[in-house]
């Protein structure tokens, strides 16, 4: 057990150092083999370490003793002082977490899954919309004499007439760019395909 608790595996919380060995395995499994991404496993890791401390702080002695009333007291306390995204994606990791526990017969029943996450509404995205006369200006202000120069005009230009990605413009492909119909086409691979 020492060896997967190192630094890529997430540090049990108390609440699951009380627990059996299948507990505090599950825990770990959960981290290692559900979440490929390691931006999102360090985002939950620290999540539901926040929220176990907090069961800890409020004299939850258990996994199983964890009820959906504590799960509801804790996003709402933390919508006091945090963003409504990072509160629903707290709220997210707690109840992946409780799928995932429920799915190995830790806890008979997911105390997330009924509660109610803040809601959220975007009426203006954050990312300013260039004009066209100051996407012209970017461009024509690259230098073009160097092959990094010309690399960056390309993935700039692609990104802002597409409206691409940067990861979706450096995963393609020669064959992603054709013409149909006397027309030049891209075919940009995004998240989730």
């Amino acid at each position: 057990m020492t060896a997967l608790t190192t630094r890529q595996h997430p540090v049990l919380p108390a609440l699951l150092t009380a627990a059996d060995d299948r507990a505090r395995m599950r825990y770990i499994e959960f981290f290692a083999a559900t979440l490929r991404n390691p931006n999102t496993r360090r985002a939950y890791i620290r999540a539901t370490g926040d929220f176990f401390r907090w069961c800890e702080l409020h004299g939850i002695p258990s996994l199983t003793a964890v009820q959906p009333v504590h799960v509801a007291t804790y996003i709402e306390q933390m919508t006091a002082t945090l963003s409504t995204p990072t509160v629903k994606q707290r709220l997210a990791a707690i109840r992946h977490l409780f799928d995932w526990l429920v799915t190995g017969q830790i806890v008979p029943v997911n105390p997330a899954a009924s509660v109610r996450g803040p809601s959220h509404k975007v009426r203006r995205g954050r990312t300013p919309v260039l004009e066209p006369a100051e996407a012209r200006k970017l461009l024509d202000a690259i230098d073009i004499t160097t092959v990094g120069g010309l690399r960056d005009r390309a993935l700039i230009g692609l990104m802002v007439y597409s409206f691409a990605r940067i990861g979706a413009a450096l995963s393609m492909k020669v064959e992603d760019i054709y013409t149909q119909q006397r027309r030049l086409w891209v075919r940009l691979h995004e998240k989730g395909g």
